[in-house]
């Protein structure tokens, strides 16, 4: 292969890289990957066949391979990882190369690189790729954050192996900085809630009515057919088809109860409570997975508290038509938390989001693609300041003719002692946002009775005190 001829290099050829530079590789553009793994180089050249696609486990033979200035993506694992990539690369590159960071990093962790490199001459962007190995492979929802002109440079490249909707790439320029990593993050906080959501519902079919793998199966097949259609009530239909190669049982009744995490959810939720924006879905989605790793305990107070699952009575096909438009409640309030926390972090910091653009691009390719981000485009075109989903004339529609619903369900649920802590809290965060009156001033009160924290009036401006135990 003659030096200096390929457009685009990859560091990391594990499953997500391999497939980004095959799906790069077929929309006819020439890449070079690199991995110290020399079994995952040669597995990419057995895959690559014919494209225009070279490897190297030599960092020096792959920065050779590259056309100046160069480009080189890496998608290898979030923090140290990323730090000890570009340590290695920086002895080999020249000022104008461009560094894109194509992981889940920590979008603080961006900007930071970000500084450090460009006091180097180097370009740097932080871009999230969503879509799994298949995403990767066929097209991803890509999200880029960075110096425009730094973009500009791989626009082409990463418009053509994006996910396409009526023709339409599920990539654009986000802002500058970090924001490509700050909407990823979301993204996946997103994706935590409406996980969460969809695990309660089974619980209620299986623990409450009874549904058995098939039964199930048919329910979330169904749903994926109406307003509920997106790709993750799609693989949960799919889930339950899914046989055990090992024991002939369903796949899904021998996984363990536990969910781990990787950090994006948890940063959603930091970063949230750091803006001052409520986002309790999310937060419940995150502390709900880490609650599952306690399986010893839960086992115990089990045993302590003594109350089982009792089935829930009624016309099940009503229960379930009535459960799928509770999830639909719920989604779409998990969807206003998180584009509410995009629309404060657009301002304070300083990234300049187009949230339309954003829920545009996730419609395909990404994790959280659903039929719901249609209406959602269509609510930020009609206001682009809007600040939150549930103010939109058509969403708000739409949830007023599915909370009563919500509201039947989460009674049904209480009373059986099926947990459903994402659809309470779900529930609640919108009997909350739609009360015009909270009962805030008693915890005003209560602060200034024990801390002299002052409160404000109703019918005089300014701060006050009171000398609360004085006669």
């Amino acid at each position: 292969m003659k030096s200096q001829q390929y457009e685009i290099g990859m560091v990391g050829l594990g499953v997500m890289g391999r497939n980004l530079v095959l799906n790069m590789a077929d929309q006819g553009f020439s890449v070079a990957g690199y991995d110290n793994d020399a079994a995952k180089v040669e597995a990419l050249r057995k895959e690559s066949a014919e494209r225009k696609v070279s490897g190297a486990v030599n960092i020096v033979d792959f920065i050779a391979l590259l056309r100046k200035p160069r480009a080189i993506m890496m998608l290898v694992p979030a923090g140290a990882p990323v730090d000890s990539v570009i340590k290695n690369l920086l002895p080999h590159l020249d000022k104008g190369d461009l560094i894109i960071d194509a992981g889940n990093s920590y979008f603080k962790d961006t900007d930071m690189r970000a500084r450090d490199l460009a006091a180097k001459g180097i370009q740097f962007l932080g871009v999230g790729v969503s879509g799994g190995e298949e995403g990767a492979r066929h097209g991803p929802s890509i999200m880029p954050g960075g110096p425009k002109d730094a973009y500009e440079r791989v626009r082409l490249v990463f418009e053509a192996a994006a996910a396409k909707v009526n023709g339409d790439p599920c990539v654009t320029y986000l802002g500058p900085g970090s924001a490509g990593h700050f909407v990823k993050m979301v993204h996946n906080g997103i994706e935590y809630g409406v996980m969460q959501l969809l695990a309660e519902t089974y619980d209620l079919m299986k623990r409450g009515l009874g549904l058995n793998d098939d039964e199930l199966h048919e329910v979330y097949a169904l749903w994926s057919k109406g307003e509920l259609n997106g790709y993750l009530v799609e693989i949960t239909s799919h889930i339950f088809s899914k046989q055990d190669e090992k024991t002939g049982k369903r796949l899904v009744d021998e996984i363990l109860d536990v969910a781990r995490q990787k950090g994006t959810g948890m940063w959603t939720s930091q970063s949230a409570m750091e803006l001052q924006v409520p986002i309790p879905t999310i937060d419940l989605a995150v502390a709900i997975r880490d609650l599952s790793v306690f399986e010893k305990e839960r086992e115990q107070a089990g045993a302590i508290y003594q109350r089982p699952i009792r089935r829930l009575t009624g016309d099940r096909d009503t229960f379930i038509k009535q459960l799928g438009r509770a999830l639909y409640a719920g989604m779409l309030i998990t969807y206003a938390q998180g584009m509410a926390l995009l629309t404060v972090a657009s301002g304070k910091c300083g990234y300049q989001l187009d949230l339309e653009a954003v829920a545009r691009i996730w419609r395909g390719g990404c994790i959280i693609r659903a039929a719901l981000l249609e209406d959602i485009c269509a609510a930020f075109h009609a206001r682009r300041e809007l600040p939150n989903l549930l103010l939109d004339p058509s969403l708000s529609r739409k949830l007023i003719e599915h909370q009563e619903d919500l509201r039947r369900i989460v009674s049904h649920a209480s009373e059986s002692g099926v947990p459903i802590p994402g659809l309470m809290v779900s529930l609640g965060y919108l009997d909350a946002y739609r009360s015009a009156w909270l009962p805030a001033n008693l915890i005003q009160a209560q602060r200034d009775y024990f801390g002299a924290h002052t409160y404000e009036r109703m019918d005089a401006k300014g701060t006050f005190h009171t000398e609360w135990e004085k006669e």
